[in-house]
Protein backbone atom coordinates (compact mmCIF):
# COMPACT_ATOMS: atom_id res chain seq x y z
CA UNK A 1 0.00 0.00 0.00
CA UNK A 2 1.60 3.51 -1.30
CA UNK A 3 2.32 5.67 2.04
CA UNK A 4 0.73 9.02 2.48
CA UNK A 5 3.91 11.32 1.83
CA UNK A 6 4.11 14.41 4.45
CA UNK A 7 5.88 17.41 4.52
CA UNK A 8 6.21 19.11 7.96
CA UNK A 9 6.97 22.38 8.70
CA UNK A 10 8.06 23.75 12.54
CA UNK A 11 10.10 26.57 13.57
CA UNK A 12 10.50 24.51 16.82
CA UNK A 13 12.72 21.74 16.82
CA UNK A 14 11.45 20.20 19.38
CA UNK A 15 7.96 20.05 18.31
CA UNK A 16 9.06 19.27 14.62
CA UNK A 17 10.82 16.53 15.82
CA UNK A 18 7.38 15.58 17.87
CA UNK A 19 5.35 15.86 15.10
CA UNK A 20 7.93 13.78 12.92
CA UNK A 21 8.05 10.72 15.41
CA UNK A 22 4.48 10.60 15.80
CA UNK A 23 3.67 10.38 11.82
CA UNK A 24 6.76 7.92 10.78
CA UNK A 25 5.19 5.74 13.82
CA UNK A 26 2.04 4.89 11.90
CA UNK A 27 1.97 2.54 8.87
CA UNK A 28 0.49 4.56 6.45
CA UNK A 29 2.61 7.80 6.30
CA UNK A 30 5.91 8.95 4.87
CA UNK A 31 7.47 12.34 6.42
CA UNK A 32 9.32 13.03 3.00
CA UNK A 33 10.77 16.06 4.19
CA UNK A 34 10.72 19.05 7.18
CA UNK A 35 11.27 22.80 7.07
CA UNK A 36 11.75 25.70 9.92
CA UNK A 37 10.58 28.50 7.61
CA UNK A 38 7.93 29.35 4.88
CA UNK A 39 10.32 30.01 2.23
CA UNK A 40 11.45 26.60 2.68
CA UNK A 41 7.97 25.33 3.04
CA UNK A 42 6.94 26.61 -0.58
CA UNK A 43 10.05 25.04 -2.08
CA UNK A 44 9.77 21.70 -0.38
CA UNK A 45 6.11 21.94 -1.65
CA UNK A 46 6.99 22.54 -5.34
CA UNK A 47 9.63 20.16 -5.65
CA UNK A 48 8.52 17.31 -4.25
CA UNK A 49 4.60 17.52 -4.06
CA UNK A 50 3.71 16.28 -1.06
CA UNK A 51 0.53 14.55 -0.13
CA UNK A 52 -0.61 16.88 2.61
CA UNK A 53 1.59 19.54 4.88
CA UNK A 54 1.28 20.38 8.04
CA UNK A 55 2.09 23.95 9.27
CA UNK A 56 2.72 26.64 11.48
CA UNK A 57 1.58 29.88 11.75
CA UNK A 58 4.75 31.76 13.57
CA UNK A 59 7.23 31.10 10.80
CA UNK A 60 10.73 33.19 10.19
CA UNK A 61 11.49 34.59 6.71
CA UNK A 62 8.07 33.80 5.55
CA UNK A 63 4.90 33.50 7.66
CA UNK A 64 2.44 30.46 7.57
CA UNK A 65 -0.34 32.22 6.66
CA UNK A 66 1.43 33.64 3.37
CA UNK A 67 2.67 30.23 2.52
CA UNK A 68 -0.85 28.66 2.73
CA UNK A 69 -1.83 31.69 0.04
CA UNK A 70 1.40 30.80 -2.20
CA UNK A 71 0.66 26.90 -1.91
CA UNK A 72 -2.74 27.06 -2.73
CA UNK A 73 -2.56 29.76 -5.43
CA UNK A 74 0.75 28.02 -7.23
CA UNK A 75 0.75 24.18 -6.24
CA UNK A 76 -2.68 23.18 -4.20
CA UNK A 77 -1.83 20.53 -1.43
CA UNK A 78 -4.08 19.65 1.59
CA UNK A 79 -2.99 22.03 4.42
CA UNK A 80 -3.55 21.20 8.13
CA UNK A 81 -2.49 24.24 10.14
CA UNK A 82 -0.71 23.62 13.63
CA UNK A 83 -1.33 25.98 15.93
CA UNK A 84 -0.26 27.39 19.16
CA UNK A 85 -3.50 29.65 19.33
CA UNK A 86 -1.81 31.27 22.21
CA UNK A 87 -3.83 34.86 21.52
CA UNK A 88 -6.53 36.60 19.08
CA UNK A 89 -3.76 37.31 16.77
CA UNK A 90 -3.09 34.08 15.81
CA UNK A 91 -6.02 32.88 16.07
CA UNK A 92 -6.73 35.48 13.44
CA UNK A 93 -3.88 34.34 11.57
CA UNK A 94 -5.31 30.55 11.85
CA UNK A 95 -8.83 31.70 10.40
CA UNK A 96 -7.27 33.74 7.51
CA UNK A 97 -5.33 30.71 6.38
CA UNK A 98 -8.55 28.70 6.80
CA UNK A 99 -10.36 31.31 4.20
CA UNK A 100 -6.92 30.77 1.69
CA UNK A 101 -7.30 26.80 1.51
CA UNK A 102 -6.44 24.84 4.61
CA UNK A 103 -8.51 22.11 5.25
CA UNK A 104 -8.40 22.34 9.16
CA UNK A 105 -6.68 23.06 12.33
CA UNK A 106 -5.49 21.38 15.41
CA UNK A 107 -3.86 22.57 18.90
CA UNK A 108 -0.02 22.63 18.90
CA UNK A 109 1.28 19.49 20.96
CA UNK A 110 2.96 20.22 24.33
CA UNK A 111 4.98 18.44 26.14
CA UNK A 112 2.88 18.19 29.24
CA UNK A 113 -0.63 18.42 27.12
CA UNK A 114 -0.07 15.87 24.78
CA UNK A 115 -1.85 12.49 25.27
CA UNK A 116 -2.79 9.33 22.86
CA UNK A 117 -5.63 10.84 22.04
CA UNK A 118 -4.27 14.22 20.82
CA UNK A 119 -1.85 11.76 18.91
CA UNK A 120 -5.01 10.07 17.64
CA UNK A 121 -6.46 13.01 16.06
CA UNK A 122 -3.21 14.08 14.50
CA UNK A 123 -2.20 11.14 12.54
CA UNK A 124 -6.55 11.01 11.51
CA UNK A 125 -6.80 14.11 10.53
CA UNK A 126 -3.33 13.99 8.66
CA UNK A 127 -5.08 10.65 6.51
CA UNK A 128 -8.48 12.47 5.94
CA UNK A 129 -6.99 15.89 4.52
CA UNK A 130 -4.46 14.10 2.46
CA UNK A 131 -7.39 12.39 0.96
CA UNK A 132 -9.00 15.95 -0.20
CA UNK A 133 -8.73 16.81 -3.56
CA UNK A 134 -8.19 20.67 -3.00
CA UNK A 135 -8.82 23.38 -5.65
CA UNK A 136 -7.04 26.17 -7.01
CA UNK A 137 -7.29 29.57 -4.99
CA UNK A 138 -6.43 32.66 -6.57
CA UNK A 139 -6.10 34.66 -3.35
CA UNK A 140 -2.41 34.05 -3.58
CA UNK A 141 -1.75 35.43 -7.01
CA UNK A 142 -2.93 39.04 -6.33
CA UNK A 143 0.61 40.59 -5.81
CA UNK A 144 1.16 43.98 -5.29
CA UNK A 145 -2.98 44.29 -4.24
CA UNK A 146 -4.33 44.46 -0.98
CA UNK A 147 -6.80 41.51 -1.17
CA UNK A 148 -10.42 42.64 0.03
CA UNK A 149 -11.28 41.58 3.57
CA UNK A 150 -14.74 41.08 2.06
CA UNK A 151 -16.56 41.23 -1.36
CA UNK A 152 -18.80 44.33 -1.90
CA UNK A 153 -22.52 43.52 -1.25
CA UNK A 154 -25.15 42.88 -2.95
CA UNK A 155 -28.03 45.79 -2.66
CA UNK A 156 -30.58 44.54 -5.42
CA UNK A 157 -32.49 42.28 -4.97
CA UNK A 158 -32.28 39.57 -7.51
CA UNK A 159 -35.57 38.17 -9.09
CA UNK A 160 -35.79 34.35 -7.87
CA UNK A 161 -36.47 32.21 -10.81
CA UNK A 162 -38.85 29.34 -11.55
CA UNK A 163 -40.20 29.98 -8.10
CA UNK A 164 -43.31 32.27 -8.12
CA UNK A 165 -44.93 30.29 -4.92
CA UNK A 166 -41.36 32.47 -3.01
CA UNK A 167 -43.14 35.93 -3.92
CA UNK A 168 -45.23 35.75 -0.89
CA UNK A 169 -43.80 33.66 1.47
CA UNK A 170 -42.78 35.17 4.80
CA UNK A 171 -39.44 33.33 5.32
CA UNK A 172 -38.38 33.59 9.48
CA UNK A 173 -34.82 32.73 9.30
CA UNK A 174 -32.11 31.04 7.44
CA UNK A 175 -30.50 27.74 8.87
CA UNK A 176 -26.61 27.43 7.77
CA UNK A 177 -24.38 24.44 8.29
CA UNK A 178 -21.04 23.93 7.41
CA UNK A 179 -17.68 22.20 7.97
CA UNK A 180 -14.08 21.58 5.86
CA UNK A 181 -13.78 24.96 4.03
CA UNK A 182 -16.89 27.26 6.01
CA UNK A 183 -13.88 30.16 7.24
CA UNK A 184 -13.95 31.01 3.43
CA UNK A 185 -17.45 29.96 2.33
CA UNK A 186 -19.08 31.92 5.21
CA UNK A 187 -16.33 34.87 4.33
CA UNK A 188 -18.08 34.92 1.55
CA UNK A 189 -21.85 34.63 1.73
CA UNK A 190 -21.86 37.13 4.64
CA UNK A 191 -19.47 39.23 2.99
CA UNK A 192 -22.19 39.57 -0.10
CA UNK A 193 -25.13 40.55 2.07
CA UNK A 194 -26.13 43.92 2.48
CA UNK A 195 -26.09 45.42 5.88
CA UNK A 196 -30.14 45.52 5.84
CA UNK A 197 -30.50 41.80 4.66
CA UNK A 198 -33.39 41.55 6.86
CA UNK A 199 -33.22 37.88 7.73
CA UNK A 200 -31.47 36.26 11.03
CA UNK A 201 -28.73 33.53 10.40
CA UNK A 202 -28.38 31.00 12.49
CA UNK A 203 -25.23 29.28 11.77
CA UNK A 204 -23.24 26.52 12.96
CA UNK A 205 -19.51 25.79 11.69
CA UNK A 206 -17.62 22.42 12.99
CA UNK A 207 -14.38 24.06 14.47
CA UNK A 208 -12.49 22.76 17.90
CA UNK A 209 -13.12 24.66 20.57
CA UNK A 210 -9.44 25.90 21.05
CA UNK A 211 -9.93 27.71 17.97
CA UNK A 212 -13.55 29.00 18.14
CA UNK A 213 -13.47 31.82 20.63
CA UNK A 214 -12.30 34.41 18.30
CA UNK A 215 -14.13 33.42 15.13
CA UNK A 216 -17.23 35.47 15.17
CA UNK A 217 -15.06 38.48 15.71
CA UNK A 218 -12.97 37.72 12.44
CA UNK A 219 -16.03 36.84 10.89
CA UNK A 220 -17.69 39.88 11.35
CA UNK A 221 -14.88 42.00 10.34
CA UNK A 222 -15.40 40.49 6.97
CA UNK A 223 -19.52 40.50 6.92
CA UNK A 224 -21.78 43.89 6.49
CA UNK A 225 -24.29 42.29 8.64
CA UNK A 226 -24.05 42.00 12.32
CA UNK A 227 -21.95 38.69 14.03
CA UNK A 228 -22.13 37.00 17.23
CA UNK A 229 -22.39 34.16 19.31
CA UNK A 230 -25.44 32.65 20.27
CA UNK A 231 -26.67 32.92 24.27
CA UNK A 232 -28.82 30.17 25.71
CA UNK A 233 -32.22 31.42 26.24
CA UNK A 234 -31.55 34.39 23.63
CA UNK A 235 -35.05 35.07 21.84
CA UNK A 236 -35.10 34.01 18.21
CA UNK A 237 -34.20 37.76 16.24
CA UNK A 238 -37.15 38.57 14.14
CA UNK A 239 -37.56 39.31 10.57
CA UNK A 240 -36.02 43.18 9.86
CA UNK A 241 -33.58 41.52 12.88
CA UNK A 242 -29.99 41.01 10.94
CA UNK A 243 -27.59 39.30 11.83
CA UNK A 244 -25.79 36.08 11.56
CA UNK A 245 -25.35 34.32 14.67
CA UNK A 246 -23.22 31.28 16.14
CA UNK A 247 -23.25 28.45 17.75
CA UNK A 248 -20.54 28.49 20.04
CA UNK A 249 -18.02 25.69 20.18
CA UNK A 250 -18.35 22.53 22.28
CA UNK A 251 -22.61 23.08 22.16
CA UNK A 252 -25.34 22.30 20.09
CA UNK A 253 -27.76 24.98 19.22
CA UNK A 254 -31.55 24.39 18.94
CA UNK A 255 -33.82 27.05 18.87
CA UNK A 256 -37.51 25.99 20.82
CA UNK A 257 -40.22 28.07 21.96
CA UNK A 258 -38.86 30.91 20.03
CA UNK A 259 -35.45 30.91 22.09
CA UNK A 260 -32.14 29.62 21.21
CA UNK A 261 -30.90 26.72 23.28
CA UNK A 262 -27.45 25.08 24.05
CA UNK A 263 -27.24 22.02 25.13
CA UNK A 264 -24.12 19.14 25.55
CA UNK A 265 -25.74 16.76 24.59
CA UNK A 266 -23.71 13.73 23.03
CA UNK A 267 -21.95 14.58 19.50
CA UNK A 268 -23.75 14.05 16.43
CA UNK A 269 -21.56 12.52 13.81
CA UNK A 270 -18.78 13.13 15.83
CA UNK A 271 -19.60 16.87 16.24
CA UNK A 272 -20.97 19.69 18.69
CA UNK A 273 -22.40 22.00 17.65
CA UNK A 274 -23.99 19.38 14.53
CA UNK A 275 -25.58 21.03 11.58
CA UNK A 276 -28.44 18.35 11.66
CA UNK A 277 -29.31 19.37 15.21
CA UNK A 278 -29.78 22.98 14.21
CA UNK A 279 -31.78 22.04 11.19
CA UNK A 280 -33.82 19.38 12.64
CA UNK A 281 -34.45 22.03 15.55
CA UNK A 282 -35.49 24.63 12.88
CA UNK A 283 -37.78 21.98 10.59
CA UNK A 284 -40.22 21.33 14.25
CA UNK A 285 -40.09 24.91 15.00
CA UNK A 286 -40.37 27.30 12.23
CA UNK A 287 -41.46 24.79 9.31
CA UNK A 288 -42.28 26.51 5.91
CA UNK A 289 -41.30 30.14 6.84
CA UNK A 290 -37.49 28.42 6.85
CA UNK A 291 -34.34 28.20 4.98
CA UNK A 292 -31.87 25.64 4.82
CA UNK A 293 -28.23 26.23 3.24
CA UNK A 294 -25.93 23.31 3.54
CA UNK A 295 -22.24 24.61 2.96
CA UNK A 296 -19.08 22.96 2.12
CA UNK A 297 -18.00 19.98 4.45
CA UNK A 298 -16.62 16.51 5.20
CA UNK A 299 -18.89 13.71 5.91
CA UNK A 300 -22.78 14.00 6.05
CA UNK A 301 -23.62 16.21 9.33
CA UNK A 302 -26.67 18.02 7.89
CA UNK A 303 -27.91 16.00 5.36
CA UNK A 304 -30.86 14.72 7.42
CA UNK A 305 -31.64 17.65 8.94
CA UNK A 306 -31.66 19.28 5.66
CA UNK A 307 -34.11 16.51 4.60
CA UNK A 308 -36.24 17.47 7.50
CA UNK A 309 -36.71 21.32 7.03
CA UNK A 310 -37.46 19.76 3.04
CA UNK A 311 -40.47 17.71 4.49
CA UNK A 312 -41.72 20.36 6.71
CA UNK A 313 -42.23 22.75 3.53
CA UNK A 314 -38.66 24.72 3.89
CA UNK A 315 -36.33 26.19 0.99
CA UNK A 316 -33.51 23.88 1.11
CA UNK A 317 -29.85 24.38 -0.71
CA UNK A 318 -26.96 23.38 -0.87
CA UNK A 319 -23.59 24.18 -2.55
CA UNK A 320 -22.41 22.95 -5.35
CA UNK A 321 -19.58 20.21 -6.34
CA UNK A 322 -16.94 22.69 -8.03
CA UNK A 323 -17.43 25.52 -5.48
CA UNK A 324 -17.21 23.38 -2.29
CA UNK A 325 -13.64 22.49 -0.61
CA UNK A 326 -15.06 18.96 0.04
CA UNK A 327 -17.96 18.04 -1.90
CA UNK A 328 -19.48 15.37 1.46
CA UNK A 329 -21.92 17.38 3.19
CA UNK A 330 -23.70 18.64 0.28
CA UNK A 331 -23.59 15.45 -1.86
CA UNK A 332 -24.93 13.63 1.06
CA UNK A 333 -28.06 15.97 1.08
CA UNK A 334 -28.37 15.33 -2.52
CA UNK A 335 -28.52 12.09 -2.43
CA UNK A 336 -31.33 12.06 -0.26
CA UNK A 337 -33.04 14.34 -2.23
CA UNK A 338 -33.02 17.18 0.40
CA UNK A 339 -31.89 20.02 -1.76
CA UNK A 340 -34.57 21.74 -3.92
CA UNK A 341 -31.45 24.04 -5.59
CA UNK A 342 -28.25 22.76 -5.73
CA UNK A 343 -26.32 26.44 -6.21
CA UNK A 344 -21.98 27.60 -6.49
CA UNK A 345 -21.44 29.76 -3.78
CA UNK A 346 -21.64 33.27 -5.33
CA UNK A 347 -25.24 32.33 -6.18
CA UNK A 348 -25.89 31.29 -2.35
CA UNK A 349 -26.34 35.39 -1.35
CA UNK A 350 -28.27 36.62 -4.15
CA UNK A 351 -31.11 33.72 -3.91
CA UNK A 352 -30.94 34.41 0.19
CA UNK A 353 -31.90 38.07 -0.79
CA UNK A 354 -33.93 37.26 -3.10
CA UNK A 355 -36.01 34.86 -0.94
CA UNK A 356 -35.58 37.22 2.00
CA UNK A 357 -37.13 40.52 0.37
CA UNK A 358 -40.36 37.71 -0.18
CA UNK A 359 -40.44 38.29 3.68
CA UNK A 360 -41.64 42.06 3.05
CA UNK A 361 -42.50 43.76 6.67
CA UNK A 362 -45.82 41.95 7.14
CA UNK A 363 -44.14 38.60 7.97
CA UNK A 364 -45.12 37.33 10.99
CA UNK A 365 -42.68 37.16 13.97
CA UNK A 366 -44.37 34.33 15.94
Amino acid sequence: MKKLRVLVVEDSLTVRKYLVERLQADPELEVVAEAGDGKLAIELCERLRPDVVTLDMMLPVMSGLSATEYIMAYCPTPIVIVSASTNRGELFRTYEALAAGALDVIEKPLADTSTPEWERNLVSTIKVAARVKVITHPRGRLKGAQYPSRVEPILVAPALPDSPETATRPYRCAAVGVSTGGPQALAALLGALPVNFPLPLLIVMHIGHTFGGAFAEWLADQSAVPVSVAVHGQPLPGYGEPGAVLAPPDRHLVVRGGHFRLTNEPEVHSCRPAVDVLFQSVAQEIGPRAIGVLMTGMGRDGARGLLAMRSAGAMTLAQDEESSVVFGMPREAILLGAAQRVLPLDELAPTLIALGAAGGPGARKS
